[in-house]
């Protein structure tokens, strides 16, 4: 008699050529299991875009698995009897299947992985979880770095990992002699300057019917589908890819951080989607764009800067995410306590700058990371908005958003709640630094270089008032030295007038308390 084979669990985030839970799969007895459950798509209410690329590249991805031989048992979303949990389709699998052990690669999200221990305790079959290998820094590597820290902070991590990989380096030293060029890649947009065309993915018959799945089983989820491009297979990744190395790449440097009304996608590589569900390797990605330097078809700051988004923030930001978690998801710093703002929804704002980066949003799951930081992120801590209220945004808005790499961008760099932690100050900033990154203060309604009053520049009335009622926390951080001898030069009274200005701001546009 045949032994039973074993339950081989893949999540549509795990949608990976080489993936740990399907190492050594004998295809003559084990079981794939992959599952559409409503419990993943409705633990916030994600964009559509976001949940029909997940069906999508899964039903694309359990298609290759079968053409190799692999018995795929996929339960879609609208299939009879889907318990519509993770760990509720792991038990009817192996009641169905009579498989006698339970493998699976770790997931990425604090929430799913308690879960999914708390099956393997129970559970009346041996349940295996292996390690995600498709990150390029193991979780016992940045435990060991972390460990030799005083703080945490992104750029030494970063170095630690070129030195690792031989990225961008010259034997010992990094190439150019310098880590970080940084400071070549704020640009702003000047006049005349058009980012370039980006072609997108056409959707093939099976994403089309996971698109139509989406619209009928969720229709009242944020975001629209009409512009729907993005990648849902391997090859559909590596073709935004190679686009992007070839075509995009060598000016990415200069204007990574600039932003312009209308232009959702400016220089980026869109390729954080196929990134984070697996469809693109991150260290191959980056000896991609390495072998691009190599080869003079891209300058040495474009590459650098490329690199450390991936090499350095994203691998740094996972590392932070499951060394601090349970309790880094409940960090407040500042103690915010404001309800987000219905505009952050509905783009209804006169504040071009934010009601574009809404509108972008709504039509794409995607907004240039300026925007993410300094828009919507800058805004609703300037606000006050309790951290639970942007956390559950920027996960629902966004299709490349998992909580692993959500929450430190958004609790520790957009808006300082987990105290320092991710960065050394908050990212707050006025008017004036949206008006040299963008073209959006020209048409706003607000006056971008008045201070105060009905029709100042919100950012600005916020902007001084945020320090003052943050004083006790941030009075002395090193790098708000600046601002704050500023704002101690204005006087008592002035100091009150501002305060009770931007208080005024916060209630008008509807930043009220929970």
């Amino acid at each position: 008699m045949t032994p039973a084979g074993a339950l081989r669990l893949v999540l549509g985030d795990q949608l990976s050529e080489f993936l740990t839970a399907l190492e050594g799969i004998d295809v003559r007895q084990d079981v794939v299991l992959m599952a559409e459950v409503r419990d993943e798509a409705t633990y916030v209410r994600h964009h559509k875009q976001k949940i029909a690329l997940i069906f999508a590249a899964m039903r694309s991805h359990a298609e290759r698995l079968s053409a190799r031989g692999v018995t795929v048992r996929y339960i879609r979303i609208d299939a009879p009897g889907n318990t519509h949990t993770i760990v509720g389709e792991i038990e009817r699998a192996l009641t169905d299947t009579g498989c006698s052990s339970v493998v699976m690669t770790e997931c990425g999200e604090w929430r799913l992985a308690e879960a999914l221990k708390a099956f393997a305790v129970a559970a009346q079959v041996p349940v295996e979880i292996r390690e995600d290998r498709r990150f390029i820094c193991s979780h016992d590597h940045f435990r060991a770095w972390a460990g030799d820290q005083r703080q945490l902070r992104m750029e030494y991590f970063y170095r630690e990992m070129r030195r690792e990989t031989g990225l961008l380096m010259n034997g010992t030293e990094p190439e150019g002699g310098r880590w970080n060029f940084d400071a070549e890649n704020r640009k702003g947009l000047p006049k005349g300057v058009r980012p370039p065309a980006r072609p997108r993915i056409s959707p093939t018959t099976t994403t089309r019917e996971a698109m139509a799945d989406v619209e009928r089983l969720f229709p009242d989820h944020f975001g629209d589908l009409a512009s729907f491009g993005w990648p849902t297979t391997v090859a559909e990744a590596e073709q935004v890819l190679e686009a992007f190395i070839t075509d995009i790449l060598p000016d990415f440097g200069e204007w990574q951080d600039a932003m312009a009304t209308g232009q959702p996608w400016m220089w980026h590589g869109l390729i954080s989607t196929s990134l984070n569900i697996g469809l693109l390797d991150p260290l191959e990605t980056c000896r991609r764009a390495e072998a691009a330097y190599r080869a003079g078809r891209a300058p040495l700051n474009a590459v650098e800067g490329f690199v450390r988004q991936i090499l350095g923030w994203r691998e740094f930001v996972r590392g932070v995410y499951w060394l601090k978690m349970p309790e880094y998801g409940l960090r407040n710093a500042l103690g915010a306590d404001r309800r987000l703002p219905a505009f952050f929804w509905s783009g209804e704002t006169d504040m071009a700058c934010v009601a574009d980066a809404v509108e972008t949003t709504r039509a794409n799951a995607y907004a240039h990371h300026i925007q993410r930081l300094m828009v919507t992120g800058n805004l609703a801590m300037l606000l006050g908005v309790h951290p639970d209220a942007v956390d559950d945004w920027y996960m629902t808005v966004y299709a490349d958003a998992f909580e692993w790499v959500e929450m430190p961008n958004t609790r520790g760099m957009a808006t300082f709640a987990d105290g320092g932690i991710i960065g050394s100050k908050p990212y707050a900033a006025s008017g004036a630094y949206i008006n040299r990154m963008s073209d959006c203060c020209a048409g706003c309604r607000y006056d971008v270089k008045a201070k105060s009053g009905d029709d100042a520049c919100p950012f600005n009335r916020l902007y001084w008032g945020f320090l003052e009622r943050n004083r006790p926390l941030l009075g002395a951080n090193a790098r708000l030295a600046m601002p704050y001898r500023t704002l101690d030069s204005f006087g008592e009274d002035r100091r009150r007038a501002l305060l009770a200005d931007a208080e005024a701001a916060r209630a008008a546009l509807g930043a009220v308390k929970r």
